[in-house]
């Protein structure tokens, strides 16, 4: 095509041309910046993998295909006195879970699919996290059921669920119905507070201690030393090559004093009662029988107890898991009666024919005390006012003594501080003196309040063990050997002795023997054959002067305690029995005697057998 005319100014301008090659240019500087950071960013990861922390990211490496799993160590078996088993472990499973990469929205689907409470595991993986290492793995549920360790198996390896492992563990396995409960104790997990306690310092979160009872008084010694496997897993965490274990190395086994034949026996005795039995051979200080009334099932806390189930626990007023045995700390009535007895001869007040004439009560600093037999004992010395227990020969004596003396041989007997048991959570009792009134009170001692402490009333307490421990050093002759639970866990301390006149103990043992077997209170105790002393008391829980609410007072039926001890002469086995709410001494007493008895029965038992054996040794059968 041809343009006629002059060509337009436009067209014969230059056309302004853009800087390509400038443009191209910046461009590839930028990348090549780019390049050189990448390359310096894989030269320092390379620095730091294979010249400064090679070892540190070797391990991590191995961690990815290489786990650690716990060998949970059994606990120590825990033995009557003949060897048979009381406390034993059952095989079972337990859940682990891998914190390395582990995310709370994990947690919340772990915690609906096994019924766990949410809060609770959460809590229990941070305090975890905060004394062990990422790889370690925390476990979160024992004893697992059937359908646990079907869901767990059916989940492993989906992304919404934790990396789990099953921990082979041994669950505690303990008597069933409350057999010895509060003696045996219960194990769980520790908690903050005992972690800060000096005897835990060893311990870690996570760890299963001994909560009560034997289980914690012994928990060093129970407790084994845990093992490790260390597997190989795949992509997915399955199992698949075991490099190396370490085997785990199990509890010491323990050996009580505890015959388990006198257990049941006593814990038949108290079947629907509330109270308590404990039963001392006065020899050695061995416990052959504890039992407190009600009790609780350890069995519950084998696993893991729920907090609504916990709650429910402590709450009741019937307070099953206070061990009345060493803990309740209650008036002991006139059992107290012969440690009044044992300071008037002592210190010469009374002889043993020392008399007082009983109308059914005397005065005392303006106040009538009262008999419990309304129409009175008539003249009685000590064997009759013991055999009966008359009130108002003991407000005599007590009126002689005065306080201070009385409190003096209480505590030389071991009332008002603890005997020393291997058992944790004992209680002291209370021994009331002047100076105890004046330190607590800012008050002083009158004399009228004597003539309650002197029949076992005011503010005197005991415990069942101490009642038991007293009367059995008493009868024999001043011996007190310190009781303890435990066969082989070290030497025991020495007995303590006291300077006492054999005359004086042994007109009390005479006494107490009537009491069972010369028309006394204690006549349900009598036993053929065997020389039972004892005695009964009955102890108010309050006066109904002192409380305005007569309903209320009508309520708080009295204790009934009985203290018995066979034979008269040597005694081999003393047993306390406090029946709260039993109202009157002699109704504890059938306790007592079908634990004696059950303690001579099976004593002629074994003579038997051995005179059988001596017999087949001398002159076996043959055919």
């Amino acid at each position: 095509m041809e343009f006629e005319g002059p060509a337009p100014q436009n067209l014969l301008k230059p056309l302004p041309q853009r800087d390509g090659t400038r443009f191209a240019a910046g461009r590839i500087a930028v990348f090549q910046y780019l390049i050189a950071g990448v390359f310096l960013f894989l030269l320092s990861g390379f620095w730091e993998l294979q010249v400064r922390n090679p070892a540190f990211y070797s391990e991590r490496a191995e961690r990815n295909r290489i786990k650690a799993l716990p060998i949970l160590a059994p606990r120590g078996r825990i033995l009557d006195r003949d060897g048979r088993v009381m406390v034993d472990n059952q095989a079972s499973f337990s859940l682990a879970l891998s914190r390395e990469k582990l995310e709370q929205r994990q947690l919340r689907a772990l915690a609906a699919g096994l019924g766990l409470d949410f809060d609770e595991l959460v809590l229990r993986v941070r305090r975890f996290d905060r004394t062990h290492p990422k790889y370690e793995p925390v476990i979160v549920k024992e004893e697992l059921t059937p359908s646990e360790l079907a869901f767990i198996e059916a989940h492993r390896g989906d992304p919404r669920y934790p990396d789990m492992e099953l921990i082979n563990a041994h669950r505690r396995l303990y008597p069933r119905g409350g057999v010895a409960a509060h003696l045996l104790g219960y194990i769980g997990e520790i908690s903050e507070a005992e972690l800060n306690l000096l005897e835990f310092v060893d311990r870690e979160p996570g760890d299963v201690i001994g909560k009560s009872g034997v289980e914690r008084q012994y928990d060093t010694l129970l407790t084994g030393i845990d093992g490790e496997r260390r597997v190989v897993v795949d992509s997915v965490g399955r199992e698949r090559e075991v490099i190396g274990v370490k085997e785990a190395v199990p509890g010491r086994d323990l050996r009580l004093t505890i015959d388990l034949d006198l257990q049941v026996v006593a814990e038949l005795a108290m079947n629907g009662r509330r109270g308590a039995v404990v039963a001392l051979d006065p020899r050695t200080g061995e416990v052959l029988a504890m039992v407190s009334r009600p009790a609780f099932d350890p069995n519950r806390f084998a696993g893991r107890i729920r907090s609504k189930e916990w709650r429910a626990l402590v709450g009741d007023p019937e307070k099953p898991l206070l061990n009345r045995a060493i803990q309740a700390q209650l008036a002991p009535g006139s059992t107290f009666k012969p440690i009044v007895a044992l300071a008037g001869l002592e210190l010469g007040v009374i002889t043993p024919d020392f008399r007082v004439t009983c109308n059914g009560g005397a005065s005392f600093y303006g106040r009538y005390f009262r008999c419990h037999l309304s129409r009175g004992h008539g003249p009685v010395s000590l064997y009759r006012a013991l055999a009966d227990s008359c009130d108002v020969y003991f407000y005599t004596v007590g009126n002689r003594l005065g306080i201070d003396n009385i409190a003096r041989y209480a505590e030389m007997v071991g009332f008002g501080r603890k005997t020393g048991i291997d058992l944790p959570g004992e209680a002291p009792g209370l021994v009331p003196s002047t100076r105890w009134k004046l330190r607590t009170f800012r008050q002083k001692w009158y004399a009228g309040e004597t003539i309650s402490v002197a029949i076992g009333q005011g503010a005197l307490t005991v415990t069942p063990l101490q009642l038991a421990y007293a009367i059995g050093g008493l009868a024999m002759g001043g011996v007190w050997y310190p009781p303890h639970v435990a066969l082989n866990a070290g030497r025991r301390p020495e007995p303590r002795r006291a300077a006492l006149d054999p005359a004086h103990t042994e007109a009390i043992a005479d006494a107490l023997w009537a009491v069972v077997n010369d028309g006394g209170t204690g006549l349900r105790a009598r036993l053929p054959g065997i020389e039972v002393c004892g005695k009964t008391g009955t102890s108010q829980l309050a006066s109904v002067r002192a409380i305005h609410n007569r309903k209320l007072a009508g309520k708080l039926k009295d204790n009934a305690w009985f203290v018995g001890f066979a034979p008269k002469r040597n005694p081999e086995i003393v047993v306390a029995a406090l029946f709260e709410g039993g109202e009157h001494g002699h109704l504890a007493a059938p306790i007592v005697r079908d634990v004696i008895k059950a303690y001579f029965d099976k004593k002629e038992r074994r003579r038997n057998n051995e005179r059988i054996a001596r017999l087949r040794t001398a002159a076996p059968f043959r055919r």
